[in-house]
C-alpha cells in the first residue's frame, strides 16, 4: 500500500469521525429526580399562592419580579439553589461553563384546552438571544392531569413523560422543534428557565435592583412587607371566551380557595362595588360551611396563601394540638353568599380549568388550619431574614447566588 493510499484512507477516516461528531452532536439531555419532592411541592404553593393569568389562553404564571412587586420577594429563596444547579448542569452538559446568563425563571402551568404545535423557541425575532432551555416538572401526568405530554419533532429522546422532579434541557433553535399536547384535564405545572450567552438579558441584575427598591421603600414597616399585595385585578381574571373581565369567567385566587373547600367573605358591609374585584382587595375571611373563620385576612392574596400553605402541610401538621383555641363562628345561608357568589360566577367553570382537588377535606379540622396559619408566620419570616442576609452580596456582585455562610 502506497502512501498515498494511506493518507488517503486517513482522510476518508477523518470524514467519517467528522460526519459522526455532527450527527451525535448533543441536543438535550433529560434527567429524573432533578429535584426532590419537597422542592416540587413548595414550587407548586409559591405558584398556586401568586399566579396571574398567562401569556396564552389557559396558562398562568408566576415570575420572579411578580413576586417582589406584590410585597412578596422572600419566596425568591427557594429559587436561588435550584437556578444555580440547572445553570451548571446546562453549561457542564453544552460545554459553555461560565458563559451564561439566566435570562428568565419562571413557574408556568397549563389547564384543559392549552396545548402548542411544533415550534423552536429561536423562531421569534425577539427570542434570538435565548441559546438554552431548561422545563422541570413539578408534578405528575395522569395522577395530577391528563394530556399535555412534551414532543421533540426527531432525535432522541422524542417523548418526555412529565413527571415530578424530571428536568428537560435542550438548546433552543431548530434542532429541538417541540410541542405540547392539549391538556385534557387537570393543571400541568413547570419551573421553566431560559438562559443566554447575552449579558444585557442578565435576570440577575434587573431582579437585584427590584428587590433594592422593594427592600428600601418598605424598611420602615418590616411587618408589612411579609403581607402580599394584590396586583391589578386584571392580571387575575380569567375569562373563557377572552372577553371583558366584567361580562364573564372568575377571579382566579377565589377559585383555588373554593375549589379546596372553602368560601370567601368580605369584612365590608357594603352593598355594591364598582368593580366585581374590589371586595377582594380589602380584608377577608374564610369558611367552610356554615363556620367563619374569626381570623381577618388583609386581602384574597393573603388567604389564598394560607389556604395553599394549608394544603401544603396538611399532612406534616396531622399531629397539631387538637385541643388549641379558634375562634369560629356559626354564620346563615344568606350570609354565605355575600361574595363567592359574585367573583366566582360559575364553579363549574373554574372546576372544568383548574381540576378539583380535594383528597384532604375528610380530615380537616379548624385547630390543625390554625396551625398552618402560625406555620406559614414562621415560614415567610425565615424567608425574610434569609433574604435580608443575602441582597448585601448579591448587591455587591449583581448576581443572585447561595451566599457560602448559609
Amino acid at each position: 500500500m502506497t502512501i498515498r493510499e494511506i493518507c488517503g484512507m486517513v482522510v476518508v477516516e477523518k470524514k467519517h469521525l467528522i460526519i459522526k461528531m455532527a450527527e451525535s452532536k448533543q441536543r438535550r439531555l433529560v434527567l429524573e429526580k432533578f429535584l426532590s419532592e419537597d422542592e416540587c411541592k413548595e414550587l407548586q404553593f409559591i405558584h398556586r399562592s401568586s399566579s396571574t393569568v398567562g401569556y396564552r389562553p389557559n396558562v398562568f404564571s408566576t415570575t420572579l419580579s411578580h413576586l417582589i412587586a406584590t410585597n412578596s420577594p422572600h419566596l425568591i429563596i427557594p429559587f436561588v439553589s435550584i437556578r444555580e444547579r440547572l445553570k451548571e448542569k446546562v453549561e457542564e452538559f453544552f460545554g459553555c461553563q461560565f458563559e451564561l446568563f439566566v435570562e428568565f425563571t419562571g413557574l408556568i402551568s397549563w389547564t384543559r384546552g392549552a396545548s402548542i404545535g411544533w415550534h423552536s423557541d429561536d423562531n421569534r425575532p425577539y427570542l434570538k438571544q435565548r441559546d438554552f432551555a431548561a422545563v422541570c416538572y413539578l408534578n405528575n401526568y395522569e395522577k395530577d392531569f391528563k394530556g399535555g405530554l412534551f414532543h421533540f419533532q426527531d432525535g432522541e429522546p422524542t417523548t418526555v413523560v412529565p413527571m415530578a422532579g424530571v428536568v428537560a434541557i435542550y438548546t433552543a433553535d431548530n434542532l429541538n422543534v417541540h410541542s405540547v399536547d392539549e391538556i385534557i384535564e387537570g393543571e400541568r405545572t413547570t419551573l421553566t428557565l431560559w438562559f443566554s450567552r447575552d449579558s444585557s438579558h442578565d435576570e440577575d441584575a434587573k431582579l437585584i435592583s427590584l428587590l433594592s427598591e422593594k427592600m428600601l421603600y418598605c424598611s420602615n414597616n418590616v411587618a408589612g412587607l411579609k403581607l402580599p399585595m394584590l396586583a391589578s385585578s386584571n392580571m387575575y381574571w380569567f375569562s373563557p371566551e377572552q372577553v371583558s373581565h366584567q361580562d364573564s369567567g372568575f377571579d382566579i385566587c377565589c377559585a383555588r380557595i373554593h375549589l379546596v373547600g372553602f368560601d370567601i367573605y368580605c369584612c365590608q358591609r357594603k352593598k355594591y362595588f364598582s368593580d366585581v374585584s374590589e371586595p377582594l382587595m380589602e380584608m377577608v375571611q374564610l369558611a367552610r360551611g356554615n363556620e367563619l373563620y374569626g381570623k381577618k385576612f388583609v386581602n384574597i392574596l393573603h388567604a389564598l396563601q394560607v389556604v395553599e400553605f394549608y394544603s401544603w402541610k396538611a399532612l406534616d401538621l396531622a399531629n397539631c394540638d387538637s385541643d388549641i383555641e379558634v375562634e369560629v363562628i356559626q354564620i346563615s345561608e344568606s350570609e354565605k353568599e355575600r361574595v363567592s357568589a359574585v367573583v366566582l360566577k360559575d364553579d363549574k367553570v373554574a372546576e372544568s380549568v383548574f381540576g378539583c382537588n380535594k383528597s384532604y377535606q375528610d380530615s380537616f379540622g379548624w385547630p390543625r388550619f390554625s396551625c398552618a396559619v402560625a406555620a406559614l408566620e414562621d415560614y415567610t419570616t425565615k424567608l425574610h431574614q434569609q433574604l435580608l442576609l443575602n441582597l448585601p452580596f448579591w448587591k455587591k456582585l449583581n448576581i443572585i447566588y447561595t451566599v457560602p455562610f448559609q
